[in-house]
């Protein structure tokens, strides 16, 4: 058994823009016992560049980087994501505080799911649409003349609030074992299946902006761990639901 306390946790960059601060993240991973960190489309990432502020400890953090080319396809094996932001109000509701973020995900690891903590580029950090493919959010509190941070400074804070969390385990989780969690794909698909159900029983209006309205929907299935089975049961009442649709119109 592995002795990394974060192994079932990964950290995503999005749009990374310095080698220099990939290195320090994979530091800041390498000292909180987090061994995955993936980077989705980063800019003229340079591992020479990043060698250095890893520390030999981070080196294989680095050599082990996994590539991708959208959030959606670095996300669709993940049980439970968590977006960050520095940006707060609007429609970005239910943030949570870095302790709550460690929580949720302390559950998600005790039930065996995989995890992700996503960030943006030290710019503009994280994009509306895809905060929206995560499963919940997380800000970190400053004073409010000098919010913005370091990209490797809010993964070390978020980080060591979930190695805080997860290196006191000392009981043995009592759980089921033949427990199947359902993934960001397949939520993803659940969420576009209702959609296109709710518009076709014209709860939802096409000219009416649903994707707005369906938010309140993708937070309370992101917040209850679905399982695998429980997504089958919705995706079946979606697929009866259309199909009953379909003969009201012939």
């Amino acid at each position: 058994m592995s002795n990394l306390v974060l192994e079932n946790l990964s950290v995503i960059l999005v749009r990374p823009k310095f080698s220099e601060n990939i290195g320090s993240v994979a530091r800041a991973c390498a000292n909180m016992g987090c061994p995955n960190l993936y980077l989705v489309n980063p800019l003229n990432f340079d591992l020479e560049k990043a060698l250095p502020l890893a520390t030999p400890k981070g080196k294989r953090i680095l050599e082990g980087i996994a590539l991708y080319s959208s959030l959606e396809e670095a996300l669709k094996n993940f049980n439970l994501s968590v977006a960050t932001t520095a940006r707060i109000g609007g429609w970005r509701k239910n943030i949570l505080l870095p302790e709550e973020a460690a929580q949720e995900i302390k559950e998600m690891v005790y039930l065996k799911g995989r995890v992700a903590l996503v960030f943006g580029s030290e710019d503009k950090g994280l994009t509306n649409e895809e905060i929206s493919l995560c499963s919940r959010l997380v800000s970190i509190p400053t004073m409010p003349e000098a919010w913005s941070l370091n990209l490797a400074q809010a993964v070390m804070i978020l980080l060591y609030e979930c190695f805080k969390q997860l290196s006191s385990r000392k009981i043995r989780p009592i759980h089921d074992k033949n427990l199947k969690l359902a993934s960001q794909k397949d939520l993803q698909v659940l969420f576009d299946n209702l959609k296109e159900t709710l518009l076709a029983i014209d709860f939802l209006h096409a000219d009416n902006n649903p994707d707005y309205f369906m938010l309140p929907v993708k937070r309370f299935f992101n917040r209850v761990k679905l399982r695998k089975n429980e997504y089958n049961l919705f995706m079946g009442i979606c697929r009866q639901i259309k199909w009953l649709k379909s003969k009201v119109k012939e």
